[in-house]
């Protein structure tokens, strides 16, 4: 089997970091994790969005081009928990649609992440973890985390959208290869037939 780039997409709460670290775990892949905990944004981005929008945007979008630009040299096949096109496809965009990020900062962003993304390599599959909101919202409360806790609710719905559009824009232009998996209901860590089918229509779609 060659080496591959695995993007793994999904909403805030749907376990993208959880099933990334399984399915490296099951092929002997390597993981690139997102970096949540340690950015100094999140907590203030989500008691005033407009302010710290754009800070925290830019956050994301250099730290994910370092881990892209690692990710160039294969050594192995990789798996990145949340890509870099989800920074500018689902959350700068909504948060600007929200008129939470101004004109100015949005034009400044797109140009970066166009100029930023057009040196990097495309994933050979998305894999899009799929959840309704209100699953998300069970899965963010019991997985504790403080600053998430005060997420907006019609934010995270409004999430949602942006992903199944993207995804669909995906699925119509076959830009990027996409895997849908519906995990409502589903639970990674107990249910191992569930698990096994997803890795097996990786696998398989990767060598076909």
């Amino acid at each position: 089997m060659k080496h591959h780039f695995i993007g793994i997409a999904g909403n805030i709460g749907v376990g993208k970091t959880t099933f990334t670290n399984m399915l490296c775990d099951r092929f002997g892949w390597d993981p690139h994790y997102e970096v949540v905990l340690d950015n100094p944004y999140l907590k203030d981005f989500y008691g005033n969005m407009l302010r710290w929008s754009f800070n925290l945007q830019i956050y994301f979008l250099s730290k994910r081009f370092q881990v892209q630009k690692q990710i160039q040299q294969l050594s192995n096949t990789i798996v990145q928990d949340r890509t870099i096109y989800e920074d500018a496809k689902i959350f700068a965009r909504s948060i600007h649609d929200m008129k939470n990020m101004d004109d100015r900062d949005w034009e400044n962003y797109q140009e970066l992440f166009g100029e930023m993304t057009s040196y990097l390599r495309p994933p050979d599959l998305i894999v899009y973890l799929q959840a309704s909101t209100d699953s998300l919202i069970s899965r963010i409360k019991k997985r504790g985390r403080d600053y998430e806790q005060s997420i907006d609710l019609e934010y995270l719905h409004l999430l949602n959208i942006y992903y199944d559009r993207w995804i669909n824009e995906l699925l119509v232009s076959k830009e990027i290869p996409v895997l849908v998996i519906k995990t409502d209901g589903k639970d990674f860590h107990t249910d191992t037939c569930y698990c096994e089918d997803i890795y097996q229509r990786i696998y398989n779609f990767l060598n076909k």
